[in-house]
């Protein structure tokens, strides 16, 4: 299980803290597994294409724009098959 999601260590003292740690972590490995079965890819994978996805910041004398990059194939495969909206070409438009 560490090996899939990288955990770290983690040293609790209160017992709402460490029932609350326990929590995530599995919630972390069902939607895991969830959209490995519904890709039918590995995590590394999903989490690698996924990874490649980015926000980036235009600014010029007109304005400033952000946007996502383009959403390849398999990306919008992998948001399409986990039931997930892909997000806005552009999120944000300030004109100068």
């Amino acid at each position: 299980m560490k090996s899939t999601i990288e955990l770290r260590p983690v040293f609790h003292r209160l017992e709402l803290r460490i029932r609350a740690h326990v929590l995530l972590c599995w919630l972390a490995l069902l939607l895991i597994r969830v959209a490995e079965r519904r890709t039918g890819r590995t995590w590394r994978t999903i989490s690698r294409e996924l990874g490649r996805l980015h926000t980036i910041t235009l600014t010029g004398p007109a304005g400033t724009v952000v946007q996502t990059t383009e959403l390849t194939t398999t990306q919008a495969g992998i948001l399409r098959a986990c039931g997930v909206t892909p997000p806005p070409r552009i999120t944000t438009l300030d004109p100068a």
